[in-house]
């Protein structure tokens, strides 16, 4: 499971038109499921979002999280993280859970952010969504579920 995570002022997400979520400051996270994610690798990432020190202290580091900022989240499914570029022009996304799949821990990472008692807005499933981010830095880290647990 990947996280690619966007310190943001502001963030929406629409689809067809209508407005289905936004935030002020906090982060964006763009999630993709790979085949072989599990209710672990959503609790894991769902942990490191929130605690992820990427918000500036008084002194400018790096060294408030969202948890301490009281940041809101916006939550954007993107299975285009799982792309493979190895071969030829088009991306392969073989790599990504099947769709039926990949809701159900969608929901879960969800239902873990919320129960960090943070303000969640997500976009939805599989549709078509218009995103505007405004970016704050930049700061734009990715995370990976497979860096803390690596599979067998």
């Amino acid at each position: 499971m990947k996280a690619l995570v966007q310190r943001v002022c502001k963030a929406s997400v629409s689809v067809a038109g209508e407005l289905v979520g936004q935030i002020g400051p906090g982060l964006l996270v763009f999630l993709g499921i790979s085949r072989g994610d599990t209710e672990r690798d959503a609790h894991y990432l769902a942990e490191k979002t929130v605690s992820l020190r990427i918000f500036p202290d008084s002194e400018g580091r790096f060294n408030l999280s969202a948890l301490d900022t009281q940041g809101e989240l916006l939550v954007v499914s993107q299975f285009t993280l799982l792309a493979d570029t190895k071969k030829g022009r088009r991306p392969s996304f073989t790599e990504a859970a099947p769709p039926e799949e990949a809701e159900v821990l969608f929901e879960q990472f969800l239902s873990y952010l919320h129960s960090s008692g943070l303000r969640v807005a997500s976009g939805r499933f599989q549709q078509h969504m218009l995103v505007e981010i405004h970016n704050d830095g930049p700061v734009t880290i990715m995370l990976d579920s497979k860096e803390k647990h690596p599979e067998p």
